[in-house]
């Protein structure tokens, strides 16, 4: 294993307890691919945010968001382009990208996504907070399952729902950290359906969770919708890849599950399962793994189509 596979698999190994069971099964030259990919993502995510591995976040991280920004795209685009590097993380993007033909445009729409984070865009919809995700969480879908030979636009479209399912999971998990942040990502639409505020800062106020929680929850409602489609797509895929991706969806899943059942609570803390439940859960994907083509087709109308 050379420096630039090692640095892949140290970052999923820190920064994504999840991801990294997940990929366990995955054949040995796609689990590098795979965790080369997630550690470019990685640093691009902490250098929009000032974190480390998603954490630590820096209190004056949006100074110079514009220009780190700019920074990840000239780098990025230079690794694309073959120039010469000494960072693993864009070495590593341009060797993935390279072996498996991916559309240099799929790295971009990450980084339009991260353009959204620094003109703090506001996701007055559903629909808008659909594309954002797309563009920080779907876009990397259809790239994992580019790495998995995927070329076929319908299960590119499953695999992007993957992601979207991911990243609405994600903002209900961290709605309160992010408010706190100063950060709304659930959409005002479904904030003030259920008579919860749209101020970051009145988000944080524990009075609030109660009605911010039933918005989250709805989210997730959202969320299910995707992680149904998304496993359709897996029919497509070959056993050891169908199982590392049910393995994921089903861990990832399971946050919120952990949510809805906490309730507002679930807050005060890290929302998310223990070590023991998902090894159990990825263990246990390997039955719906082998059985994957029996699932059931469902359509996707309404679904966030991807340009």
């Amino acid at each position: 294993m050379d420096t630039v596979t090692a640095h892949g698999h140290a970052s999923i190994k820190k920064g994504s307890k999840s991801f990294a069971l997940a990929s366990r099964v995955l054949p040995p030259s796609l689990r590098d691919d795979a965790s080369m990919l997630y550690a470019w993502c990685r640093y691009c995510d902490d250098v929009i945010d000032g974190q480390e591995m998603g954490h630590g976040q820096i209190a004056d991280y949006k100074d110079g968001q514009g220009e780190r920004l700019e920074m990840l795209r000239e780098k990025t685009y230079n690794a694309l382009a073959g120039k010469q590097t000494d960072n693993p993380v864009f070495a590593g993007l341009a060797r993935v990208i390279k072996t498996h033909e991916i559309d240099h445009r799929h790295p971009f729409d990450l980084l339009m996504g991260f353009q959204m984070d620094a003109e703090e865009r506001v996701y007055e919809t559903v629909e808008d907070l659909l594309d954002y995700s797309y563009h920080v969480a779907g876009v990397v879908g259809v790239m994992m399952a580019n790495i998995m030979g995927v070329r076929d636009d319908a299960t590119l479209d499953r695999a992007s729902d993957l992601g979207l399912a991911f990243q609405l999971t994600n903002i209900a998990r961290d709605v309160i950290e992010d408010a706190r942040a100063d950060r709304v990502f659930v959409p005002q639409d479904l904030l003030l359906k259920h008579g919860a505020p749209i101020d970051a800062e009145k988000m944080t106020h524990r009075e609030n969770w109660p009605a911010i929680h039933a918005a989250a929850c709805e989210q997730l409602d959202i969320a299910e919708q995707y992680y149904a489609s998304a496993k359709v797509g897996i029919k497509e895929l070959d056993f050891r890849c169908a199982w590392a991706i049910t393995a994921a969806l089903s861990v990832y899943r399971e946050i919120g599950e952990v949510l809805r059942a906490g309730g507002p609570a679930a807050w005060e803390g890290r929302v998310g399962a223990g070590t023991g439940r998902k090894v159990r859960l990825a263990l246990g994907a390997a039955g719906p793994a082998m059985g994957r083509k029996r699932v059931e087709v469902i359509g996707r109308d309404g679904f966030y189509e991807r340009s």
